[in-house]
């Protein structure tokens, strides 16, 4: 008899536990269908390659296409000085072999704008200009109001001679791979309001609203690829998820206003500082990372929209994440 009652109830989980799947798939299948439904016109600009294929004879009608693009401080005698400098001749020929067209980009640029406006509706798709900023890469990308400005320059790969003097933890972000993570990541640096609160747990969260944005605007898209990190840096996090959580625990870091915390867990680095023989073998930025998981562990638990999620504060949503590192 009691065997039998065990069975039952085995029975009725394995039920309950299709249903919650196939539940689940299908909710998602239905939000897929939408997006895809949405029509997204999307226009590219090569300005990069105009400039280079330009003459001085050229730059007239160059400046009234692009005016944005020349500053009127600068004389003419400026960019043609540039048209002729070898070293941006070698930029352009580089910029060319790595992107000869943009059509793989332009496909993923569609389909985020999609995933962007179907969660912000009120979201005007921009157009895109490509074009060299001389390896600015704190500015790879830029999102103002109606134009994205995408320096390929900065995405020729990792081992590029022009990075040569870039420390690697920076020039391993600058592949083409990262592009439309980067756009992504410039449009939630809009929607998700500054910081009132200096905690090192509001610091964390306030990452992991941008991090769980890009679940959302890239849902095919590797972890690796939304964190900016490498496969072994992703595994050696998932690895270690748990002590690095019980490390912020035991240090008292999580209602710190140390400004310290920022650098040694937040801010772009070639490995995270816990004062550990393991320093140097983890990734940087890895408080982001753990602030994303205790975003996706409340929106697991919450019926919340993306847009109301970029507005709660961040001890609600550590409250009611009741996150648990994996093990």
């Amino acid at each position: 008899m009691l065997g039998k009652l065990l069975s039952m109830k085995r029975l009725i989980f394995i039920v309950l536990l299709l249903f919650v799947v196939l539940f689940g798939c299908n909710d998602k299948d239905a939000v897929a269908e939408e997006i895809a439904k949405i029509q997204v016109e999307i226009n590219v600009s090569r300005f990069d390659r105009e400039f280079a294929e330009a003459k001085p004879a050229d730059l007239l009608k160059l400046k009234s296409r692009y005016p944005y693009l020349f500053p009127v401080q600068f004389a003419d005698s400026t960019w043609e000085a540039k048209l002729k400098d070898t070293i941006q001749i070698e930029l352009f020929e580089e910029v060319g072999k790595t992107f000869p067209d943009f059509e793989n980009e332009s496909e993923e640029l569609s389909s985020l704008f999609q995933h962007i406006k179907y969660y912000f509706p009120e979201f005007k798709v921009p157009k895109v200009i490509t074009l060299t900023n001389d390896v600015e890469y704190t500015y790879r990308v830029i999102l103002a109001d109606t134009l994205l400005l995408i320096g390929l320059d900065n995405y020729l790969g990792p081992q590029h001679r022009f990075y040569v003097d870039i420390q690697k933890y920076i020039s391993a972000g600058l592949d083409k791979k990262y592009v439309v993570g980067d756009v992504a990541a410039n449009f939630a640096s809009k929607v998700v309001p500054p910081l009132r609160d200096r905690t090192f747990l509001a610091d964390m969260i306030y990452y992991g609203k941008m991090l769980y944005l890009k679940d959302k605007f890239m849902p095919a898209a590797d972890d690796a690829i939304k964190m900016g990190y490498s496969q072994d840096q992703l595994d050696w996090t998932l690895a270690n998820e748990e002590p690095i959580w019980r490390n912020f625990i035991e240090q008292e870091h999580l209602y710190s206003t140390d400004g310290q915390l920022s650098l040694r867990f937040l801010e772009p680095a070639p490995f995270s500082k816990f004062g550990l023989e393991l320093d140097n073998e983890s990734p940087g930025r890895l408080g982001q990372y753990i602030g994303w998981q205790i975003v996706r562990a409340f929106m697991n638990k919450n019926e919340i929209s993306v847009q109301q999620l970029v507005h709660i504060p961040a001890e609600e949503i550590f409250k009611k994440a009741n996150y648990k590192p994996r093990n």
